[in-house]
């Protein structure tokens, strides 16, 4: 008869080992790198999230909840004192350090995979660049005089199948209307109307952006949870595009200044696009080029912005199959992302593979949460595949970023710690050690004050651990 006790017993040791062996590596990584960790009190969670930008013109048009704020851009430029050249975010979202680096004079590039993220980016340029007084006076008729509501739409609103039922039948004959209206105008006035609709959409729908997924509404018929969920007040589809349309008008067009409109500020910086994946994009730019790289990558969390951006998607015409394209394309971030085939995108990546199979902490949490997936005691088995291809990928970010630096330049990241299986993930340190393996020197680790919780369910089964949010500073050498 086989000893179950025996078994459990063994079981139990094996984990135990694991568990010690993290958190003697993770010890020792703390030790080399303790005198680069700065508790700044300035850091505050508004400061490095979009919360800081919900006051400030123009940022604050469109919620992306995983925005840091313009108020950090310029907060580490100015301690860091990067004050000309050209500077890059490679993780680029709604274009954040873009515009604020642009607003300081210095010329910014960005690299954005989302379609969503392109498009905001492309709509603020065209504003500040080429639309004219003529466009502005149509956008102003048009809202002014509700335009839609005479349109006998003909347009079908585009859905995925995880967008249906988002919206009232109301609401959705409306923004078919809008959408159908909308396609008569020129491009440039096109452009516009359909970013204005962007920043809507989640308030006039049954649906919230929650993470790693499109909570729905009690209201919406959608398959619900065991918990319902009550968004609170769904937005009158004209009551809210109007309200937007003039929060735009009170951004751009200052009471005492209107005649200077879109003439735009001589000292501003150049804003230029590449629209796809970094890790396609950035072997491609020449080496020593950028005097600073600000960013936020996708943190190693599990968050799809495929799904929860699936609204904005959708009605920006991404199919199916697009879809999934595009959620492989990301960044490992979720536990549906595939293994990437890496030295096929850039042979020269061998150095940073090297340098991630040789991290020590990284291959013991490889090694555990493989065995915690064999034990059948993970919530999803895809952890370890997307925990290993995070760190994987980002090795290879973090090597083309040394090679596009100028030598004494500064590269900024915005990231935090992870807990999976009850083991909390050091992403500052392992991905610290990587860059000083690179060439980089890790200058500080600016913390948030006050540590971030882990998640409900890793609180529930393991109690409650600290998780540090940071800045990580590193500059080439």
């Amino acid at each position: 008869m086989v000893n179950m006790s025996s078994i459990s017993n063994t079981a139990s040791e094996v984990e135990s080992d694991f568990l010690g062996e993290i958190d003697n590596l993770d010890r020792q990584l703390h030790d080399r790198f303790q005198d680069k960790f700065v508790v700044q009190p300035s850091l505050t969670r508004l400061l490095v999230s979009f919360q800081a930008n919900k006051t400030r013109p123009i940022y604050r048009w469109y919620k992306y909840k995983e925005a840091f704020s313009a108020s950090l851009v310029e907060f580490l430029f100015q301690k860091y004192q990067v004050i000309q050249g050209k500077i890059l975010d490679p993780f680029t979202g709604s274009g954040t350090a873009l515009f604020a680096a642009s607003d300081l004079g210095i010329d910014a590039e960005g690299i954005e995979l989302l379609p969503i993220g392109q498009h905001i980016i492309n709509t603020k340029i065209l504003l500040d660049t080429a639309f004219t007084i003529d466009d502005f006076q149509r956008l102003k008729t048009w809202f002014n005089g509700q335009i839609w509501k005479q349109f006998e739409s003909q347009i079908t609103l585009p859905e995925l199948r995880i967008t249906k039922e988002a919206y009232s039948e109301e609401t959705k004959i409306e923004i078919e209307q809008y959408l159908g209206a909308c396609y008569q105008e020129n491009t440039k006035v096109q452009s516009v109307l359909i970013f204005t609709l962007l920043c809507v959409l989640e308030s006039v729908s049954y649906t919230r952006k929650d993470g790693q997924y499109l909570r729905w509404d009690y209201r919406s018929g959608h398959g619900q949870s065991k918990k319902s969920f009550n968004k609170g007040e769904v937005l009158e589809f004209s009551k809210a595009i109007t309200q937007k349309f003039n929060e735009l008008v009170n951004d751009l067009e200052p009471p005492t200044q209107q005649l200077e409109l879109f003439q735009t500020q001589n000292n501003q910086g150049k804003i230029n696009l590449h629209q796809g994946s970094c890790l396609e994009i950035m072997p491609d730019l020449a080496d020593s080029t950028y005097n600073a790289i600000i960013t936020s990558p996708p943190y190693c969390n599990r968050y799809d912005y495929t799904r929860t951006y699936a609204l904005e998607l959708a009605l920006l015409g991404i199919s199916e199959k697009e879809l999934i394209n595009l959620r492989q394309e990301m960044l490992s971030c979720t536990v549906e992302n595939h293994p990437k085939n890496l030295l096929a995108i850039n042979k020269d990546w061998e150095v940073a593979l090297s340098i991630a199979n040789s991290q020590t902490l990284l291959q013991a949490i490889l090694r555990y949460l493989d065995n915690q997936k064999s034990q059948g005691v993970l919530n999803n088995n895809g952890i370890p595949r997307m925990v290993r291809g995070y760190f994987y990928e980002m090795a290879c970010v973090i090597q083309e970023s040394f090679r596009i630096l100028k030598p004494g330049a500064f590269l900024f990241m915005v990231n935090d710690n992870v807990r999976y299986a009850g083991i909390s993930i050091s992403v500052d340190m392992i991905l610290s050690d990587f860059a000083e393996k690179l060439g980089f020197i890790t200058e500080n680790i600016l913390v948030l004050p006050g540590d971030k919780g882990n998640s409900s369910q890793q609180m529930g089964n393991y109690g409650r651990a600290p998780l540090r949010k940071c800045v990580y500073v590193w500059k080439k050498q």
